[in-house]
């Protein structure tokens, strides 16, 4: 009765060892670049993902145009999660996205944030001021966060005043960390990075009427590693249960993409 009783727990044994092995063959390595603003949202999504897939979601985060020209070198990635829209058009127009892919999931606005011993500003002109000598601000060549602050300034005729006081940043959490630490006097970022920042104030939000358009495009790279577990990943992203998650992290949720 000993004999057949341990040929049964080897049997299950080599089962469980053989079920685990095939789980693991299965599971897929997801790979996302997306902008550095998204990094809080999209890694508590992930983590609520992966609670219910077998697949594993990896992040390259930094600014959209910086990953952009990451993809166009050949660096092996699944989605692109950019903050604007200029860089994935840029990316499907020399064939690099997957054509019918591409959702425009988040929206977002622009605040001017301020070391906290300044006052709340009654517009943006006060950036001009002498109490500013200082503005932070993602490079407006590479930084989404920066091309639209310039667009915005350029639009309230201000930006030939301020250029001279800009401190150019690599992302939108580099503005953030310049303002925290004191290095500037002011910069300016998305409403939803200045909601997680510690050591700065709110200034002046930028109305949305007056600020440019600010969308978050999701898309499925043409050259995807794992096409199959990212288009399921994204479609997660896209998704009711996703809109709320990133409604708690103060993105705005197109009409087309309701929570």
């Amino acid at each position: 009765m000993i004999i057949p009783a341990m040929n049964q727990f080897r049997t299950l044994t080599l089962c469980l060892i053989l079920g685990m092995t095939a789980s693991r063959a299965t599971a897929a390595l997801v790979t996302v670049f997306a902008a550095a603003s998204l990094k809080d949202s999209l890694q508590a999504l992930a983590a609520r993902y992966e609670a219910q897939s077998s697949d594993k979601i990896v992040f390259n985060f930094a600014a959209s145009g910086m990953l952009a020209r990451q993809i166009e070198a050949g660096a092996p990635a699944d989605l692109f999660f950019s903050a604007d829209e200029s860089r994935a058009d840029a990316l499907a127009q020399k064939g690099l996205l997957v054509s019918g892919s591409r959702q425009d999931v988040l929206g977002n606005s622009l605040v001017i944030i301020t070391t906290p011993e300044h006052a709340a500003l009654a517009s943006s002109a006060e950036l001009t001021n002498a109490d500013f000598p200082h503005v932070a601000l993602g490079d407006v060549k590479t930084v989404p966060v920066g091309t639209y602050a310039k667009i915005y300034l350029q639009q309230q005729g201000l930006w030939t005043s301020i250029e001279p006081k800009v401190i150019p940043c690599d992302n939108v959490r580099a503005v953030l960390a310049a303002v925290e630490t004191g290095n500037v006097e002011a910069g300016i970022v998305y409403r939803t990075d200045a909601r997680l920042a510690h050591n700065v104030k709110v200034a002046y939000a930028i109305p949305m009427a007056e600020g440019p358009r600010i969308v978050y495009p999701l898309a499925l790279l043409k050259d995807a590693p794992q096409p199959v577990a990212a288009q399921k990943f994204a479609s997660f992203l896209e998704s009711a249960a996703a809109a709320a998650v990133f409604k708690q992290y103060g993105f705005l949720i197109p009409a087309a993409n309701p929570p």
